[in-house]
């Protein structure tokens, strides 16, 4: 059975370590800016189009800006940033890892929702906690006071507009960059700021590029720390299972945060206590 964690701030000093997530973030800076946004077909050949997995060597083509969506740019970051890490270590990864990789099942068809390692980052609901918990590829939490997220954690974020998680959600892959007022906590933050790729209707160019938006509008969020890649190769393990099944079912059952957490391990950041206070 599994339990919700709910720990305080100063349980969080693991978290004080944080190898990847200056990785993370020179790779933002790396990225394409804008090139559209788009779910449709285009999007997706330009992610396959991208990523290259050939001899057991992980290759992402990140020069130029094209079609994009969320989940799209962020696996699309992150494995270029796995992509980074092995060329530092090249006997990391696996051949047969590597080839998990990919986001399609077959060369006609793309991973649904919830299967391999696409189909979990890809999936409605906490994907890339999932992927993060499935494969011990690093740690996530709940942190609504932002007092140990880090710039370069991974992010899913669940809007007020939404319902829920799952079938009717409404909700973000992205990459966590920064709070407004910088490094304020609590209520003292205004806004969240992150990159990935985001849809405007008012003018601006549509695309890869950071975004900040009220943090009123956040009603949930799910931050995944990277800081084990080299469990990426526990994907060939006989225990790891091609389909989660929680994230499969979210096309068409609606689920709660609370649930999303205890299905991916998540963490819940309490508020420091403050000395003199009851």
């Amino acid at each position: 059975m599994k339990y919700l964690l709910i720990v305080n701030f100063m349980s969080f000093v693991a978290f004080a370590s944080t190898p990847y997530n200056a990785q993370v973030l020179e790779t933002v800076r790396e990225m394409p800016q804008a090139g559209g946004y788009s779910t449709g077909r285009d999007a997706f050949a330009e992610l396959d189009r991208r990523i290259q997995l050939v001899d057991g060597e992980i290759s992402v083509d990140n020069r130029v800006p094209g079609p994009s969506f969320c989940s799209s740019a962020t696996y699309f970051l992150v494995l270029k940033v796995l992509e980074k890490i092995q060329n530092k270590t090249p006997e990391i990864f696996q051949t047969a890892s590597v080839l998990k990789l990919s986001p399609r099942e077959t060369p006609e068809k793309f991973l649904q929702d919830g299967f391999g390692i696409w189909g979990r980052w890809n999936a409605n609901g906490p994907g890339t906690a999932a992927l993060f918990h499935d494969l011990d590829l690093g740690d996530n939490f709940s942190d609504d006071g932002f007092y140990v997220a880090k710039p370069g954690d991974f992010l899913k974020i669940f809007w007020r507009w939404g319902e829920g998680v799952g079938k009717l959600e409404r909700g973000h892959s992205v990459v966590f960059t920064r709070v407004v007022p910088a490094n304020a906590k609590g209520s003292r933050v205004r806004e969240v700021c992150f990159w990935s790729s985001h849809g405007y209707e008012d003018g601006r160019t549509s695309g890869m590029g950071e975004k900040c938006v009220p943090r009123a509008d956040a009603k949930e969020m799910i931050f995944s720390r990277l800081l084990r890649p080299e469990n990426l190769n526990r994907v060939l393990a006989p225990e790891f299972r091609h389909e989660n099944k929680y994230l499969s079912s979210l096309l068409d059952t609606i689920s709660t945060i609370d649930e999303a957490r205890r299905e991916t391990g998540a963490r819940v950041v309490n508020p420091p206590r403050l000395k003199g206070r009851l």
